[in-house]
């Protein structure tokens, strides 16, 4: 094929990243090989910017990101840009979700408002999976309704396992025509919320639309639910070998596991990249 420009999106979460949340040696390389034979390579992730940041600088990106499943389109290096964009949910729906959620008793809730973090109750393990970092602001810890004053990026929601169908279905029942809700896998089972419309591939067009990439030349990876949009809007939509089936079934291609080097050996032979064995 002819090597014209193409968009590469990465999910970071069971694709990019190994399950020891690495990038490997392999895909590294294949990626920057990319970069320099002229593909734009981004970052598309349910994570927030604090959280993902660390891979972008990594790889030696110089471009936008997709934080919060398309909530947040920035550009780490041009806070000027001007296709920026913030997406949250407005306050009162908030308000309104968390005290169906104190209704059920869940075990814990988190909001987003771009990097600030609120959390209902203390919890090390919930800190611990936002892999929060000595240089994050601090978790503002307390009843998440009262100290939540703006209109939040995101809200997750850990409930009881026998709560999580009620609590999804009057998501479904009060507000579908606000938000939008996926499950994590387990052993979380976290129900994150994010406005309605707002998905992985409102970014990905929004950036390829910026630098004139047509959705052909659009190569997206992902495993999860939260990828579903992404990879059937990409010309080129590639499920890794870990991913669902559901996920599976809407992808053009399939590669390897998140674990053989799956975007590196894919992104070898579809651009023919050729990479010095690592």
């Amino acid at each position: 094929m002819e090597n014209k420009k193409h968009l590469i999106a990465l999910d970071l979460d069971g694709t990019l990243l190994t399950n020891k949340q690495e990038i490997s040696a392999r895909t590294k390389q294949t990626i920057q090989t990319a970069m320099e034979e002229g593909h734009l390579v981004v970052i598309s992730t349910g994570r927030p910017h604090r959280a993902s940041i660390h891979y972008y600088n990594e790889l030696g990106l110089n471009s936008p990101m997709v934080n919060f499943n398309g909530a947040l389109i920035h550009h780490p290096q041009d806070r000027t840009w001007d296709f920026a964009m913030h997406t949250p949910m407005p306050l009162k729906t908030a308000h309104t979700i968390i005290d169906a959620c104190y209704d059920l008793e869940v075990h814990n809730i988190l909001a987003e408002v771009m990097d600030d973090v609120y959390l209902d109750n203390y919890s090390q393990e919930i800190i611990d999976i936002f892999h929060q970092t000595q240089k994050d602001r601090p978790y503002i810890i307390g009843n998440i309704k009262d100290k939540l004053e703006e209109d939040p990026t995101s809200v997750l929601i850990y409930p009881k396992k026998d709560h999580i169908e009620s609590l999804r279905n009057h998501l479904d029942d009060y507000h579908a025509e606000i938000i939008e809700h996926r499950r994590w896998g387990a052993p979380w089972n976290i129900i994150e919320i994010i406005k309605k419309g707002i998905n992985k591939a409102v970014g990905l067009q929004k950036i390829a639309d910026y630098y004139g990439i047509p959705k052909e030349r659009i190569i997206a990876f992902g495993d999860e639910d939260n990828d579903l949009e992404m990879i059937d809007y990409a010309g080129v939509g590639v499920a890794m070998g870990n991913a669902i089936d559901e996920l599976k079934s809407v992808s053009k291609y399939q590669t390897l596991t998140n674990e053989q080097d799956g975007i590196g050996v894919f992104l070898e032979e579809y651009l023919k990249i050729k990479v010095k064995t690592v």
